[in-house]
């Protein structure tokens, strides 16, 4: 599948190592290399973890195709209706090479 279709949406990408991106693409080829835009982190803790959920901002973004496990479009409505500071979540775990 082409990621074409995507160009100049929000999207979110979790990467091989388990971090989770959201921006504009901007840009793809062929290999599943990806450009994003106006980038944010984000940094989901476990219910455990005393410091609060946190967002980070990267702002232009590349990220290598052989990176990338998954990268899907945001429903923008709901993402803005989100308080990702208050989410709690399991560790996402990386992606393993056999």
């Amino acid at each position: 599948m082409s990621l074409q279709s995507y160009v100049n949406k929000k999207v979110l990408v979790i990467t091989a190592d388990g971090r989770t991106l959201t921006g504009n693409l901007l840009s793809c080829d062929q290999l599943t290399n990806l450009v994003l835009g106006q980038t944010i982190e984000r940094v989901i803790r476990p219910s455990d973890d005393p410091e609060p959920s946190i967002e980070v901002s990267h702002g232009l973004y590349l990220i290598r195709g052989e990176n990338v496990a998954i990268c899907g479009l945001v429903d923008e409505d709901l993402d803005g209706q989100i308080e990702w500071t208050r989410v709690r979540g399991s560790v996402v775990g990386g992606v393993k090479h056999v």
